[in-house]
């Protein structure tokens, strides 16, 4: 037997303590998700006019029907330039810190999410019109559920997804399940949300214009929710430091 000493720093727990705290350390610095959350938040804020002023509305003795363009002409590109914004900070950050970025991941997913909303969204426009779904009847909830889930705010919600998974982020995991639970089972982010005193009677003239502020109250939310967790995650980043 021997009685030699081992040091501290020797100590290969000790050691891998120490790596794992390493380990972890960086990739907090790498999160910026605070930057992510603001810049969804203010692209959807931004979308609220293009709502307003593109939507087409059709009011005959039958009801009401409404088409909302501008989604699809503010959403595609919109979502390509904020994933775009995105990942490029992120890439900024790592090489500041000499190190490389996962961010391509969410970037990807975030690119093939403004493409899956662009097609869906052609193809409904298309074929729904002249062949209503289920006969014109009512609307099972789970459709109603997938609607929402292919919308802008369903597959931003779903992009957050992947960024946690990448960031190995928990509180964004729970932030993420929340807004899903918030767009796909609460808002009515895709028929409008009716509110006391805003009925929408045919043959008027602000018909059009209850059509559309109908439309504000749900994007309002989903914008401010996503403005708050981003503001709520930058001022942890910086209690943390």
């Amino acid at each position: 037997m021997t009685a030699d000493s081992v040091a501290a720093g020797d100590d290969p727990r000790r050691l891998l303590l120490d790596i794992r705290h390493l380990t972890d350390r960086v990739r907090r610095d790498q999160r910026l998700t605070y930057v992510a959350l603001l810049v969804l938040a203010a692209v959807t804020l931004v979308a609220i006019p293009f709502d307003w002023l593109f939507m087409r509305v059709h009011c005959d003795g039958s009801g009401c029907m409404f088409a909302r363009r501008g989604m699809l002409y503010y959403w595609p590109p919109a979502l390509l330039l904020a994933y775009a914004a995105i990942a490029v900070s992120y890439v900024r950050a790592a090489r500041a810190r000499g190190l490389g970025a996962r961010v391509a991941p969410y970037a990807i997913t975030g690119a093939a999410t403004a493409v899956v909303f662009t097609a869906a969204y052609t193809a409904a426009a298309a074929y729904f019109p002249t062949h209503p779904p289920f006969g014109g009847g009512p609307v099972p909830f789970w459709w109603i559920v997938l609607d929402r889930l292919i919308a802008p705010w369903g597959l931003i919600g779903l992009a957050l997804l992947v960024l946690a998974r990448l960031e190995r982020n928990v509180a964004l995991l729970g932030f993420t399940l929340g807004y899903l639970v918030l767009v796909l089972l609460v808002l009515p982010t895709t028929d409008g949300m009716r509110l006391p005193g805003w009925a929408v009677p045919s043959f008027m003239s602000a018909t059009t214009m209850q059509l559309r502020l109908s439309m504000t109250p749900a994007q309002l939310v989903i914008g401010v929710a996503l403005l708050a967790a981003g503001i709520a995650f930058a001022r942890a980043r910086r209690s943390q430091r």
